[in-house]
């Protein structure tokens, strides 16, 4: 399990949608697309392998999904797509027929393995699932998922016992931290458990009594039984692996090498032979596999080549191929003579974080910025690898290509900007000026101005020939995610933290406008070729598109797992793509504009609450006005009810009512609206839809749950705010906790009413300070609301 396992927010409540496609020996590109993608570079970062029972097929859990290659020739089979969240663990049942995954998602999914069919999600988990192992029958299922409490107290139910056929939960074992690998003995009778918190444990599978405790280690973050199922093998953030007695419990023997924590380990099939995993930062920096004899513990050989943490290895059933795979920056499947330790192949197109994307010129060439601290160059027709480029020394946040062709500059968190020759991949200079990380860079449409947008609040621009420092921008009130020049280049557009969009005037620096609605930080902006859109990436987790005269929106894209960190549209504008976290990039087709509605008030390509409001706003207006849907001269309520009946008759997005918008009517706009349309006792069929749709508006405002909400943002420095909807009036609490369970700050809110609390203005707010005033450190800490006889408890990270 990786190192940053602990640092990441706990996602959960999740809904798993089951449409799956199974697209065998296609090109990967294509396998598995979100609705408006037309093609992916990139499989996402790795997890976990496993080998199918007939050592044909190789499964690869990562962040998009589930890979299945043909384990002798490397070719993709298939993506599994349908978790909402990256897929931890994969095990295939004994007879092959089905695959079972884990997933940050909280849920546990069997597939089919011949038609790449979801069979069922098993739901119960209450946070991620990190492992997940067939009994030596097939019936039975073990997951092993985090440790989860919402009062402190209770013991979570971090291992579940599943019926594979029927998908019935038949028990839960408690006791333990957060489970990381679940193992069957050989017989089936018994079961291993390696947790975070520092031991394994053995239970009685069939009955779920605890048996024994085996302790000495670290965090335990695999075991794996000997084939005759005397010895049990454990693999910890000690940087030891361990040989234990499976009946006795008692330690056999402790193997020593690795320089790091082992995350994984896997006996042979005939047993003689242990393969661990683990992350040996050495010199180097190559990340090692290790042989041992399971009968003398001596270290037999070495496999090196991985140049980051070995998360998973497997031995083919046949005993002759072992796989390993590789997370983080390396992100490679590779495959082993298990005999000889001779490399056989490696399966590539596994990236890490994916922060920018950028067309050249001609479109042919895609480059991509990663936290590899590495640039990647694409064929944008293939998806061809060209090169990659090194030097930074840190994440590489923004690339950008100057209108040539022939330079491409890149931001780093490293505080500096290099430039590049595009088409050898020399490095030409380096602009130091930013005290903080450079989160993206921009060149001006003649090439001659470079923009960069930084964490310490500022754009800066500079002379792209000499690298000479031209002015600094300021106004921005938190750092600068990104900044982009309009195609004539006389504006430049700015995406901050602080939920706006900026634009200046490119040749004296001035301010000129303030774009607002975004309710998160916005990550990316950029133009369409035209200067007529601008495209925006937010910590909402969406892609929206905005008229660049108007501001008005446009349409929204979703379909990545993972945060968007960067967004670029192709030299023609029939292109969008997006680089994410996830390890992938999307390219999108865009259709063209949408002819008006009339009902489409502001001309934004939907009919939604913002129509509404500007035809309330114009109440009693005559003459010409956009607001007049039905032309008769007068704006009033029947124009109205005609905008709330269109509402989602619209060819670029679906309805999407935003309550939470700085546009939106409120309860009271909406009760009045309704009551003077119910007195014009109108039966005409478009009217009564229209009421229709004023009356779920009103029930909008009221939500059917009280639920907590996920912070905004995280991971923060040093604010948040604490989103969270009341189905009823309560007396409102929220509690802070520290990792250990210590009460950090206790805020209380009082008697509120029913409604939603997201807005800044209406969310909890945080300051990161704890009941003394005292600014508190970096880690995860947990958030409990309290509301009547409601409480629920979420995770959230501050990262200084």
């Amino acid at each position: 399990m990786k190192k940053t396992l602990f640092t990441l927010v706990l996602m959960f409540t999740l809904v798993l949608t089951p449409y799956f496609s199974n697209a065998f020996a296609q090109d990967y590109t294509q396998l598995s697309l979100p609705e408006g993608a037309k093609a992916r570079l990139g499989k996402g970062r790795i997890n976990g392998i496993a080998y199918s029972p007939d050592s044909t097929r190789l499964a690869v859990a990562s962040t998009i999904g589930i890979w299945i290659y043909d384990a002798e020739t490397g070719e993709e089979l298939d993506l599994l797509t349908g978790h909402t969240n990256s897929v931890e663990s994969v095990s295939f049942s004994p007879d092959g027929t089905t695959l079972a995954s884990g997933s940050e998602d909280g849920i546990v999914g069997l597939w089919d393995t011949d038609t790449g069919r979801l069979l069922r999600p098993l739901t119960g988990h209450m946070g991620w699932v990190f492992s997940v192992s067939f009994s030596p029958d097939g019936n039975t299922l073990a997951s092993g998922g985090e440790y989860w409490s919402e009062d402190w107290s209770e013991e979570p139910d971090t291992i579940r016992l599943w019926d594979v056929n029927t998908g019935r939960h038949l028990r839960t074992l408690t006791g333990q931290g957060s489970v990381f690998s679940v193992s069957f003995s050989p017989d089936g009778t018994t079961l291993a458990s390696g947790s975070e918190d520092s031991t394994v444990r053995l239970w009685d599978a069939n009955t779920g009594r605890h048996l024994r405790t085996l302790t000495g280690q670290g965090s335990v973050f695999s075991v794996s039984f000997s084939p005759d199922g005397t010895t049990l093998a454990s693999g910890s953030e000690d940087s030891t692996v361990r040989l234990w007695d499976a009946n006795t419990g008692k330690l056999l023997r402790t193997l020593t090498g690795h320089m790091d924590w082992v995350y994984s380990v896997s006996f042979s099939p005939d047993g003689n032979t242990l393969a661990s995993g683990g992350g040996d930062w050495s010199g180097d920096l190559t990340s090692t596999i290790k042989l041992w004899d399971t009968n003398t513990g001596r270290h037999l050989r070495t496999l090196t080549g991985h140049t980051s943490e070995v998360f998973s290895v497997s031995f083919s059933p046949d005993g002759n191929t072992l796989a390993s795979g590789s997370g983080s920056e390396d992100s490679t499947v590779r495959l082993w003579d298990a005999n000889t330790g001779r490399h056989l192949r490696t399966l590539t197109g596994h990236t890490s974080e994916v922060n920018s994307v950028s067309f050249s010129p001609d479109g042919n060439t895609l480059a991509s910025g990663s936290e590899d601290e590495t640039i990647r160059l694409w064929d944008a027709n293939t998806g061809r690898h060209i090169r990659t480029l090194t030097g930074h020394t840190h994440y590489v946040r923004s690339v950008s290509f100057s209108p040539d062709g022939n330079t491409l500059a890149s931001g780093s968190w490293d505080d500096t900007i290099r430039l590049w020759d595009a088409n050898t991949g020399r490095h030409i200079r380096t602009l130091t000026g930013h005290t903080e990380g450079v989160n993206s860079v921009s060149f001006s449409p003649d090439g001659n101005t470079l923009a960069s947008g930084s964490w310490d609040d500022t754009i800066r621009l500079w002379d792209a020939n000499t690298g000479r420092h031209i002015r600094t921008l300021t106004g921005h009130t938190e750092g600068v995610n990104s900044v982009s020049f309009s195609p004539d280049g006389n504006t430049l557009a700015s995406g901050s933290w602080d939920d706006t969009i900026r634009l200046w005037d490119a040749n004296t620096g001035k301010h000129l406008h303030t774009l607002m609605g975004h309710t998160y930080g916005v990550n990316s902006v950029s133009f369409s070729p035209d200067g007529s859109t601008l495209t925006s990436r937010s910590t909402d987790g969406t892609i929206r598109l905005w008229d660049a005269n108007t501001g008005a929106h446009i349409r929204t894209l979703s379909g990545h797992t993972y945060g968007v960190n960067s967004v670029s549209f192709s030299p023609d504008g029939s292109t969008l793509a997006s680089g994410s976290t996830d390890g992938t990039v999307l390219l999108w087709e865009l259709a063209p504009t949408p002819p008006q509605l009339p009902e489409d008030v502001n001309d934004d390509g939907i009919v939604n609450i913002i129509d509404l409001t500007l035809v309330a706003s114009n109440f009693g207006e005559t003459g010409a006005n956009a607001a007049d849907v039905n032309g008769d001269g007068v704006v009033n309520i029947i124009d109205l009810t005609l905008v709330a009946a269109a509402f989602g008759n619209t060819a670029s997005a679906p309805l999407a009512l935003g309550l939470d918008s700085e546009n939106a009517p409120t309860q009271a706009d909406v009760e009045a609206w309704l009551r003077e349309a119910r007195q014009m006792n109108l039966a005409d069929p478009t009217f009564q839809r229209g009421l229709a749709v004023l009356e779920q508006l009103l029930a909008a405002f009221i939500p059917k749950q009280t639920a907590l909400l996920p912070n905004y943002p995280n991971p923060f420095n040093p604010e948040t705010w604490i989103p969270y909807q009341l189905a009823t009036p309560a007396e409102v609490t929220l509690t802070i906790y520290a990792a250990n369970g210590k009460v950090v700050r206790t805020i209380a809110l009082g008697n509120m009413p029913a409604g939603i609390y997201q807005n800044k203005d209406r969310a909890v707010y945080w300051d990161g300070k704890n009941k003394i005033g005292e600014l508190v450190a970096s880690g995860v800490y947990y958030y409990t609301l309290t509301a009547g006889d409601f409480t629920a408890t979420r995770k959230m990270l501050i990262r200084k």
